[in-house]
């Protein structure tokens, strides 16, 4: 479980048809975060609240962390540390470049010791435990025939190469194509297939409050790749992150902002290898009292908070969430008083 309110959209691009960049008091009230809230955040506590979620699969969360920092110092860490730096569980990275090759992906590898996944891989089949597309799940059966008998390190490396391949399939047709890219994960007959394209739009579309500032800024992010606003960044990713106990390949697509008065990073995880589905998360930075506030939003999609017990395995999931989310700003404060 993961990352407030999608702010990512109309904090996304500085256009030069947008508005005035909001204060940080005004930004806060058109969260919901109540004045006395700013009092917390002066005394260096995290604000967090729940957002509204676009459907059943959706949890959203806001936070909000007040540094004594000027903007620019915040923002150069962030940018430096490519934000994985404040997530603990993440095991490797790479940036991936414009007009890669599979070896940028190289990074990523199931280990010998890693049985259970290469296995599970191997013999993969539609359902909940890998999110994969029924051609992909298709390619691993011949990959499993040669490999009968193989040892486990040889069947590791084996695994380890296709899962590549599919990864850098995967980021060039989200790169030539943007969410109409993203093939489904397959499911078991009778169960629809998840479709992260339809929960990344939904997950957009949900949250309007903030574009009134920038005019247009949803459209260039959902129509991606048809262009991007002027002085917006891109970087692709892919990263291992541990998740429920496992490794999980994710891929992410980010876009960078900065202005002398607000400055965001702006991310999507469009395709995760297991858990959850997708995930739209940003933060922002604006200037406050000599210092810095931090808004840190996530919008994640799971099918594991869907159906019975809807209500309940939401209040779970949010809890999680924050914490995680906490989690990661403090990390972000103990760097940056650090340094």
């Amino acid at each position: 479980m993961y990352l407030i309110r999608l702010l990512l959209l109309p904090l996304l691009c500085f256009a030069a048809t947008a508005h005035a960049s909001p204060v940080a008091g005004e930004l806060l009230a058109v969260l919901g975060i109540p004045p006395d809230k700013l009092a917390d955040l002066d005394r260096g506590e995290i604000i967090s609240q729940p957002s509204q979620e676009s459907g059943e699969k959706e949890l959203a969360m806001d936070t909000a962390l007040y540094l004594p920092l000027p903007l620019a110092k915040v923002f150069a860490y962030l940018q430096r540390a490519e934000v994985e730096g404040i997530d603990a569980d993440i095991v490797a990275h790479g940036e991936i470049p414009p007009n890669a090759g599979v070896d940028a992906f190289g990074g990523f590898t199931l280990s010998a010791k890693e049985g259970d996944e290469v296995d599970g891989l191997l013999n993969a089949e539609p359902g909940d435990r890998f999110n994969l597309s029924t051609g992909e799940i298709d390619s691993f059966k011949p990959l499993r025939d040669k490999l009968a008998g193989e040892g486990k390190q040889a069947q590791a490396e084996a695994v380890s190469r296709h899962y590549r391949e599919i990864l850098h399939a995967r980021w060039e047709a989200y790169r030539k194509s943007g969410l109409s890219g993203i093939a489904p994960y397959a499911h078991p007959e009778g169960i629809p297939a998840a479709d992260p394209a339809a929960e990344l739009r939904a997950s957009a579309a949900s949250d309007k409050s903030l574009a009134r500032y920038y005019p247009g800024l949803d459209k260039a992010w959902l129509d991606y790749p048809s262009g991007l606003p002027a002085g917006v960044a891109e970087q692709f990713f892919w990263l291992n992150r541990t998740v429920e106990g496992r490794p999980t390949a994710i891929l992410g697509h980010r876009l960078v902002q900065s202005a002398n008065d607000s400055a965001v990073i702006a991310i999507r995880h469009y395709y995760v290898g297991h858990s959850y589905n997708s995930i739209n998360l940003v933060i922002g930075c604006l200037p406050y009292r000599g210092g810095t506030i931090v808004f840190y939003a996530q919008r994640t999609s799971t099918d594991q908070v869907a159906g019975m017990a809807y209500g309940l395995k939401h209040a779970i999931g949010r809890e999680q969430m924050k914490n995680q989310m906490v989690g990661r700003l403090e990390n972000l404060r103990k760097a940056l008083q650090g340094s």
